[in-house]
């Protein structure tokens, strides 16, 4: 532990402003790469929620430490990480093209709480130490996580065509490609007379020249309305 907070582990009023300033700090700096990606809970609900769990583990420790009533700290601080799936979940979405939104900003809500309730119990290190590397996570790591998708020979596509003959050509050519159908879900819809459908991709791919090439090729298949790679 850090000499420099060895005064400050004690309720004084130092503390509380310290540790109440640093959780609206650290929620802050986490819900600014979410603001800037114009996120639903970006600035100011991370702030709240980092402020909202350093405020409840202070309050369970003047309750212990000045009153002297007998409470357990710890069962309010694991509310707090209860509580908070409520709010995360609320960020989660599943969008019409069965892509998975806003996992990030529910575990970075998640992880604002705990970070909230380290600096409530005056866990300054741990604190300032977990915000570095949820930044870190959201900023650094997500330039290296594209990067590697970029290199993987996984490619996932959304196909919309129309005709029931536009799938199996679509089939032919991933054949005459070389490319491997790993997963392939499809889901119809009647449109008057025309038989529309989408279906997502999951494809094993050896080059990522031979996934450029298949990109530009599969619009021009008779039937294929749209292809987008997700």
């Amino acid at each position: 532990m850090l000499n420099i907070f060895n005064g400050l582990r004690e309720i004084t009023m130092a503390s509380v402003v310290l540790r109440l300033v640093l959780a609206a700090l650290c929620g802050g700096c986490i819900g600014l790469e979410r603001e800037y990606k114009r996120r639903a809970a970006g600035f100011r609900t991370h702030i709240l929620i980092c402020l909202g769990a350093a405020v409840t583990l202070l309050t369970g420790q003047y309750i212990y430490r000045v009153m002297g009533l007998n409470v357990d700290i710890s069962r309010m601080g694991s509310q707090v990480v209860a509580g908070i799936g409520f709010i995360g979940a609320g960020c989660i979405m599943v969008t019409r093209r069965q892509q998975i939104r806003g996992l990030t900003t529910a575990a970075g809500l998640w992880a604002a709480a705990v970070i909230g309730l380290c600096l409530g119990a005056g866990f300054y290190e741990g604190g300032l130490f977990a915000t570095a590397l949820v930044l870190a996570a959201e900023v650094l790591f997500s330039r290296l996580e594209r990067r590697i998708l970029a290199n993987s020979e996984e490619l996932k596509l959304l196909l919309e065509y129309e005709g029931r003959d536009a799938l199996e050509r679509v089939l032919a050519l991933f054949a005459k490609k070389g490319v491997r159908v790993r997963n392939m879900a499809v889901s119809r819809s009647q449109d008057g007379e025309k038989d529309s459908a989408s279906v997502v991709f999951t494809l094993q791919v050896d080059q990522r020249s031979k996934a450029d090439d298949l990109m530009a090729e599969l619009p021009q298949v008779a039937g294929v309305k749209s292809v987008e790679a997700i």
